[in-house]
């Protein structure tokens, strides 16, 4: 197998697992609906979550990879309908509607610099750094809560589907940015193993607040 075909076939499998990974929100969204309200869970995950694919979107484009653009079109439409979601359902909507304004804010300040850079290669890196930091910012998230998980020794905040398949993809996502020898890709996705990593040994910790992807 020569690098274009392990290239291709490595590509396809990330693409899958990072549109099912995006996917688990669904279950989240269920609970939401179940419960008619979204408990102690942040916003901010799935706010920040629309903003990355937005931007990786863009970065998809620029640098005309076609299965990041895939990727994050549906990305970017099922992070927006979750947010949606946990809107309708948020004692404090108040909350959401500003962390949304705020990424939406710098979504459009971002773009608008890359778009006035005369240079393709300057815009290419400075879009990467921007998403580089924004993945990185997704998947500290869920660290919004950690304290008090730590505090009640409870992981019901924690969002277990999405913290898991976040590992997994972070593992695929970085091989490839090997591959293309790509830093944008390969820095944040080597963080988001690490994160998730510890965000995971949380449900060790606490074992009986483990919830199988069957029980959601």
């Amino acid at each position: 197998m020569n690098e274009a075909d392990f290239k291709n076939i490595l590509a396809t499998t990330a693409s899958i697992c990072t549109i099912l990974q995006f996917l688990t929100g669904i279950f989240t969204c269920q609970k939401f609906v179940q419960n008619k309200s979204t408990g102690d869970i942040s916003s901010f995950p799935f706010v920040s979550g629309c903003l990355s694919t937005s931007l990786w979107l863009r970065y998809g484009f620029l640098i005309q990879d076609r299965s990041l653009i895939l990727v994050n079109t549906v990305g970017a439409t099922l992070f927006f309908a979750y947010v949606v979601t946990f809107y309708l359902y948020s004692i404090k909507k108040t909350i959401v509607v500003r962390q949304f304004t705020g990424c939406l804010i710098f979504q459009i300040i971002a773009l608008l610099y890359i778009h006035n850079t005369e240079s393709p290669e300057g815009a290419r890196s400075h879009l990467g750094l921007v998403c580089s930091g924004v993945t990185i910012l997704f998947f500290a998230a869920p660290f919004t809560s950690l304290l008090h998980v730590i505090r009640v020794k409870n992981t019901d905040s924690l969002p277990y589907h999405l913290i898991f398949a976040t590992f997994i993809v972070s593992i695929q996502w970085l091989i490839y940015g090997l591959v293309l020898k790509d830093p944008f890709i390969q820095v944040p996705n080597l963080l988001g193993c690490i994160l998730s990593g510890v965000q995971l040994s949380l449900f060790i910790i606490y074992p009986k607040n483990v919830k199988p992807f069957t029980n959601v």
